[in-house]
């Protein structure tokens, strides 16, 4: 099973392949599980083998159930005693910033899964009786960008990227790829099968402690049945593949808090539609209580700022400010999106205008200059800024 994944996608890494495989693995003993792993298959942009990823699980999980949208309802209905493995695709379109209400309840939903016995209670049936429906189910989840914080701390975390040009994979082809991987999805059913009441009953050590443990549990638990190299294998890559997730959450936080200190200075600023980068930085220097005079050897600059927003896709342009001064700044117009998906208690809905209002007009001010290798400014999630010139 771990040469067949390996032959079809590249993942991150060695780790992540052996993760991948267990968890697999552990879906065909999910009733014996006290804990549902989620699978998180995220990536920066589109074209980094998520849906492919999906297409081998569903060929090799037990009872797969794929999505691209559902509703909370048919998800309550389909999880029984006998729960089938969700899979979900463009998740980014289910919790982004213009995600219906149903997003909250499903991500409620897939919070609750992660642990046995958590159900969801609904007004049920023709005598309105209070119903429990039960939400334990194994579920892996593909999207660009990450996951809510509440879905990615009980999840295994894939983090995808494009292909290098030297790596090469084998074409998914339903004719001959789904029947070899069907064969070793009845294999593994066939070993775990009789193998679930010894599952059940095992408390296996773990490298990690809290969420973690119980999110990498199954996968431990699979790993110790199989013997030989698995079990090394298995807490080696637990330990490697929470220790990025947690150095990534402690950069995604200070991304986070760079994001509202932005958003400050815009504010105090009576949010013009630039800010010159040397003023900017010089802003968040100045408070005392933030880390950016720490930052770095020699405290925040124009280069550290620039990488620290380039995941967001902002980057600084050339703007003529007033009285002809010509300088690198940031376009307020290209932080909106990354406000609205990383601190959407920071804005606020603009009110809907009333039939037959003329439409609102465009705050005034100077256009930005547009020298050789620029770009104008674009909407929220247009182009990032200028192009160097090859």
């Amino acid at each position: 099973m771990r040469a067949a994944i390996g032959k079809y996608v590249v993942l991150p890494s060695e780790e992540a392949l052996t993760a991948v495989t267990l968890w697999v693995a552990a879906t065909h003993i999910q009733t014996a599980l006290q804990h549902a792993p989620r699978l998180a298959v995220v990536s920066p942009t589109k074209g980094c083998g998520k849906s492919r990823v999906l297409d081998v699980l569903h060929e090799t999980v037990y009872q797969p159930m794929m999505t691209v949208n559902t509703s909370p309802a048919v998800i309550f209905r389909v999880i029984g005693k006998n729960p089938p493995t969700l899979l979900v695709d463009e998740a980014d379109t289910i919790f982004g910033p213009k995600a219906s209400g149903d997003s909250e309840i499903l991500r409620g939903l897939l919070n609750a899964g992660h642990q046995r016995n958590r159900p969801a209670w609904r007004i049920s049936g023709p005598d309105h009786k209070p119903t429990p429906f039960p939400t334990f189910a194994m579920a892996a989840i593909a999207g660009i960008g990450d996951l809510p914080d509440t879905v990615m701390d009980r999840a295994v975390v894939l983090r995808m990227q494009k292909r290098k040009p030297g790596e090469k994979v084998t074409p998914f082809r339903s004719r001959y790829s789904v029947p070899e991987l069907n064969a070793l999805r009845d294999r593994l059913t066939a070993w775990l099968g009789p193998l679930r009441g010894q599952a059940a009953r095992m408390v296996p050590q773990m490298p990690v402690e809290d969420r973690a443990a119980d999110t990498w549990e199954p996968l431990v638990i699979i790993a110790d049945l199989a013997g030989g190299q698995w079990p090394a294998q298995a807490r080696a890559a637990c330990l490697a593949m929470t220790r990025h997730e947690a150095a990534q959450d402690e950069q995604s936080s200070l991304k986070t808090r760079l994001l509202r200190d932005i958003h400050r200075i815009f504010a105090q600023a009576d949010n013009p539609e630039a800010l010159a980068t040397q003023d900017l930085v010089a802003s968040l220097l100045q408070d005392a209580e933030a880390p950016w005079a720490e930052y770095g050897t020699k405290g925040l600059n124009a280069y550290h700022l620039s990488n620290l927003l380039r995941d967001f896709n902002i980057s600084p342009a050339n703007y003529r400010f007033d009285k002809g001064r010509q300088a690198k700044a940031y376009i307020r117009n290209r932080f909106l999106d990354a406000w609205a998906r990383n601190c959407p208690d920071l804005v606020e809905a603009a009110p809907e205008p009333e039939h037959g209002a003329a439409p609102a007009r465009m705050p005034q001010g100077r256009p930005p200059a547009a020298p050789a290798g620029t770009l104008p400014v674009g909407p929220p999630g247009g182009p990032a800024g200028p192009k160097r010139a090859l």
